[in-house]
């Protein structure tokens, strides 16, 4: 867990910074998986003080966010990907505690990861010193991931990533040693590399995959790097907390919960 910023303490309107995140994101243009559920998902007394960010939200992250005091929590991952039905157990558990300590949750998911400047995608790019890149990977109605154009070695990309994201990367070496069209798509991809190399990257970046993708690059002759999937995806929430800690002089901090996935 980051340390705070250091803000003064303020009080904003929830539902003004709600607009802008959904304005900023195009969270109602942006399709995505069903049980996204992208936006305001669970609202408070109304005001913000202080600004949390995490990739998952769960019973361990908003007590997390409690701890320190914050009052929204940002997240990547949201909590309706599953019923939560019956509200009973850990749910139950969840609810209290979001009630309790009057924790408002805020979360994006394809709007996070497909936007230009804030995403994970554009950002884990400037973090790999890519530069210009182009929208790619079409999901969901829209492309949510970059593809840049480069000449680095392997070797030099998997350190770059290694540096990005604070632990080495899984690579299946099936493509060129020099690395020309990288494409980024932060999160688990990895099931899609077909259609990555139709797009003509011949370097493929993404959090996780499935055994037999190993097998399939290699028939591709496609570069495949596993960066995981929870260290590709804490860029977005902090580059989104931050904006908004800027715009509102709200103090912000990361809480920083890996998965190792």
């Amino acid at each position: 867990m980051t340390k705070p910023s250091p803000q003064p303490k303020a009080n904003r309107a929830l539902a003004a910074l709600v607009k802008q995140c959904d304005t900023l994101l195009r969270t109602a243009e942006i399709g995505d998986y069903s049980g996204a559920a992208n936006g305001l998902q669970v609202q408070n007394a109304g005001t913000v003080s202080k600004i949390a960010a995490a990739v998952d939200a769960s019973l361990a992250t908003a007590q997390m966010a409690v701890d320190v005091g914050a009052d929204l929590l940002l997240v990547h991952h949201g909590l309706f990907w599953n019923s939560r039905q019956p509200w009973t157990g850990q749910n139950y558990e969840l609810l209290r505690l979001l009630m309790a300590h009057n924790l408002a949750v805020y979360s994006s998911h394809l709007p996070l990861d497909a936007h230009p400047q804030l995403g994970n995608n554009a950002q884990l790019c400037s973090a790999l010193g890519l530069k210009k890149p182009t929208p790619f990977f079409p999901s969901h109605g829209q492309p949510i991931g970059l593809q840049c154009r480069a000449r680095l070695s392997r070797e030099e990309l998997g350190q770059r990533l290694a540096r990005a994201t604070g632990a080495p990367p899984k690579l299946i070496p099936a493509g060129p040693a020099l690395c020309r069209r990288i494409g980024v798509v932060t999160g688990g991809a990895g099931g899609d590399l077909k259609l990555a190399a139709a797009a003509g990257v011949d370097t493929f970046i993404t959090g996780e995959g499935p055994h037999w993708t190993y097998a399939l690059a290699e028939e591709l002759g496609l570069n495949v790097f596993y960066a995981g999937h929870y260290a590709t995806e804490t860029f977005g929430v902090q580059a989104l907390a931050a904006w908004l800690s800027q715009k509102h002089h709200l103090p912000w901090v990361f809480l920083d919960h890996p998965t190792g996935l």
